[in-house]
């Protein structure tokens, strides 16, 4: 017996490896969404740290967003951002818009709630690289003469983020910049 060689037959025997290689493709694709789909919808980040300051001066550092550029992780990544203040100068209503380079885009934060020396509530948007937002708090809790203050970011993930978030450790990302903002604000309260 012998095996067809002509060109027609190579066409027909190229055409069904194209066509075993799109289906093993499209199911791999569909697997994926699958797995992205299965993601948590939501997220949270949080770190804490004890300040020994009373909890009046580290609020006082977290409530005023003029004051954030002292210890913001993130203010040190575009020194040339072009920072906009709206609102009171402090707690709620208080707005800080920003747009820099591509390390720490384009966003604007809102103070919506200020209880002082117990809580500060942001809503915390992001316009560039890409749009989200999310909810930041921070909590003071006095030990003592010291402060503990935990410093959190909360928001729903979008199917794009969650498949971002499968090649990309946000508690880690996020969590080591808190790390460095709350190690700051330590220096600077005590």
């Amino acid at each position: 017996m012998s095996v067809e060689t002509t060109p027609v037959a190579k066409k027909r025997s190229l055409l069904r490896i194209v066509k075993v290689i799109a289906i093993a493709l499209a199911c791999l694709i569909v697997v994926l969404l699958g797995v992205v789909a299965m993601q948590p919808d939501d997220f949270k980040v949080v770190r804490s740290a004890t300040i020994a300051a009373p909890a009046s001066k580290v609020f006082a550092m977290a409530n005023d967003f003029h004051k954030w550029e002292d210890w913001s992780p993130w203010a040190k990544l575009d020194p040339e951002a072009k920072n906009t203040f709206e609102g009171p100068d402090s707690g709620k209503g208080a707005m800080f818009s920003w747009d820099g380079n591509d390390k720490v885009g384009a966003g604007k934060m809102t103070i919506l709630e200020s209880r002082p020396d117990e809580l500060i509530r942001i809503n915390l948007e992001f316009f560039r690289p890409m749009q989200d937002s999310s909810i930041t708090e921070f909590a003071f809790k006095p030990e003592g003469a010291k402060t503990q203050i935990t410093w959190s970011m909360s928001g729903h993930h979008t199917f794009f983020s969650k498949g971002i978030c499968m090649f990309m450790n946000m508690d880690k990302v996020i969590g080591e910049s808190f790390e460095k903002g709350l190690t700051k604000m330590r220096e600077l309260a005590e």
